[in-house]
């Protein structure tokens, strides 16, 4: 038996180990992830009814939280949109379609509360099968007017994106402190960190940008 529903209060050291299982040493040796999880709830950029969890027979295998970001023109509008992320799924039910459907449900509910469009950063093989762009086509740019290739984009309501080009800000939430995520980190039961190949594609990625 499958479902999705908001997460609550009781989830959200479940939602925590989860998401340290799935993201430990999958960037670099460890994880922040967690962490981020652990203080996102209480910023005023995340958005609660966004914040789902994929149940399978009432164990909790996946989950995805939003936080408000944002678009401004070169003339000065300002677009207030979402970002998702960390969005995760137990290492050992990864590559059964348990993503797809999280993030399936998660943007038709985006769409249906009025939001315009979502900006993410990941691997494009995981998320253009969604709907997601390349930022270029929609003319979003970070500040300093580059187009990060692992940079995507989705407009959840036609022509969303039109009166661009768009410069890219998401929440203060994700600058976090890293020695507090360190130390929240060697509180829970210890894992090993590992170097491994991932991390070194993970790099490459996410320091490569489009001309």
């Amino acid at each position: 038996m499958l479902s999705i529903r908001n997460e609550t209060p009781a989830d959200y050291r479940a939602v925590e180990d989860l998401t340290r299982r799935a993201f430990y040493n999958l960037y670099v040796p460890g994880c922040h992830e967690h962490y981020l999880v652990h203080v996102m709830r209480d910023h005023p950029d995340f958005v609660p009814e966004l914040d789902f969890v994929m149940e399978v027979d009432g164990e909790i295998i996946g989950s995805i939280l939003y936080t408000r970001s944002s678009l401004t023109s070169a003339a000065g509008e300002r677009r207030e949109i979402l970002t998702f992320g960390p969005v995760c799924v137990a290492p050992e039910r990864q590559r059964q379609g348990y993503g797809k459907r999280l993030m399936d449900h998660s943007l038709a509910k985006a769409a249906e509360l009025g939001w315009g469009a979502v900006v993410i950063f990941g691997a494009p093989a995981n998320y253009v099968s969604r709907g997601f762009r390349c930022c270029k086509r929609h003319q979003v740019q970070m500040e300093d007017g580059s187009f990060p290739a692992a940079m995507l984009v989705k407009e959840l309501a036609p022509r969303a994106l039109d009166g661009g080009p768009w410069v890219y800000r998401d929440s203060p939430v994700m600058r976090f402190n890293q020695e507090a995520a360190r130390r929240f980190d060697e509180g829970l039961p210890p894992m090993e960190k590992r170097v491994l190949p991932c991390q070194e594609e993970f790099y490459i990625l996410s320091n490569s940008v489009l001309r």
